[in-house]
């Protein structure tokens, strides 16, 4: 059985703890600083708490010792200082964020480590980079790489039309950091909020625009190799005007604890929400110019025997699979391992993967 700490006690962190220890192969400490999270956490006999203020290096370097591997489920600014722990405490070392700067200093903490180093675990980056770079192996030569991921209320009921559906400091930090994309072959920044975009999927009218963090690794793994390349976030359509509004009229970029403040006590929370993934590749195969797509949407549902969101299945289902191939030994043990160095067939074929899978049994539509 591996001994695992998941550092954040939050939907998320709680979901991992519940994927993962729901198998009997996974012994799961759930650290943070709040005894209210904490008490959130599903009693399980391979579960456990402990109350753990990151800020405390050396207290964090003896929770990790002899710790197969801390995954994080913490905002993503506590990032860099728990790889920092993790490389002292040589354990294996996941996250989920979405920040393309605590991502590089994970990167260079990773080239003096004994372990494996592993960002972005999640959706979006995560998942949706296996996918782009399954689907660009296929061409001869690539042209565009398109990737639209959003995590939606089912039934939006504002003019926003949006509810909270995951951390609110993440969402904030995809609306306002620079966002990275290939143009002309050159990998660029790009405002976040522009180049929005409609399209349809299902009968079903969206709107996209850049975020940041969406791209992962790939972007700079596939640069001088396709033409264009960009990640834009999915949202009903009216929602990035009120939000640009919002940053740049009223100026609350520059107040993020204003904004945050807002958006907590004025969009409520659903666990009836919908995942939204499309991947859109175009290029040469044979001599000819053809387009391939993924496309798939997933629900809240039922799995480790919880009713969790959507949002909540796919972000926790992401870096369990990944945590469980490298257990298997079917990852790099060693290093900075980037999401696009996954096999999607290995990642979908996975017990924890298979929820991504159109027709998964383990999972059902309220």
């Amino acid at each position: 059985m591996k001994d695992l700490m998941v550092i954040g006690a939050g939907r998320i962190g709680g979901a991992i703890a519940s994927m993962l220890a729901d198998t009997g192969d996974y012994k799961v400490t759930v650290a943070d600083r709040s005894v209210e999270q904490l008490a959130t956490i599903d009693c399980h006999p391979a579960i456990s708490t402990a109350m753990l203020d990151i800020a405390n290096h050396a207290n964090l370097v003896a929770a990790l010792n002899r710790k197969f591997a801390v995954l994080s489920a913490a905002p993503f600014h506590l990032t860099e200082q728990i790889a920092d722990a993790a490389l002292a405490a040589d354990a294996h070392y996941l996250d989920l964020t979405e920040d393309i700067a605590t991502t590089k200093k994970v990167e260079t903490l990773a080239q003096n480590a004994e372990r494996a180093f592993i960002p972005q675990c999640g959706l979006a980056p995560g998942f949706i980079s296996i996918v782009a770079n399954d689907l660009a192996s296929r061409f001869d030569n690539l042209d565009s790489i398109r990737m639209r991921v959003g995590a939606l209320p089912r039934y939006p009921s504002n003019a926003l039309n949006y509810n909270l559906i995951w951390s609110t400091d993440g969402l904030i930090n995809e609306y306002i950091e620079p966002c990275e994309a290939i143009v002309e072959g050159r990998l660029v920044s790009v405002p976040a909020m522009e180049e929005r975009e409609e399209f349809s999927f299902d009968g079903v009218t969206y709107e996209a625009f850049n975020t940041s963090g969406g791209l992962g690794t790939l972007a700079r793994t596939l640069e001088g190799r396709v033409r264009t390349m960009n990640y834009r976030t999915i949202r009903y359509p009216g929602h990035q005007a009120i939000i640009k509004a919002l940053l740049n009229d009223l100026n609350l970029k520059n107040r993020r604890n204003v904004l945050k403040d807002l958006l907590e006590k004025a969009l409520p929370a659903t666990m009836q929400d919908v995942v939204v993934i499309f991947v859109t590749v175009c290029g040469w195969q044979n001599g000819r110019y053809v387009q391939e797509t993924y496309a798939n949407k997933m629900y809240a549902g039922i799995v480790a025997g919880r009713q969790l969101s959507a949002i909540q299945i796919t972000t926790a289902a992401g870096i369990a699979t990944v945590i469980d191939l490298l257990a298997q030994k079917s990852l790099p043990a060693k290093g900075f391992v980037r999401q696009e160095e996954i096999a999607l067939a290995d990642f979908l074929s996975n017990r924890f993967g298979q929820v991504y899978n159109l027709d998964a049994k383990r999972m059902r539509q309220p």
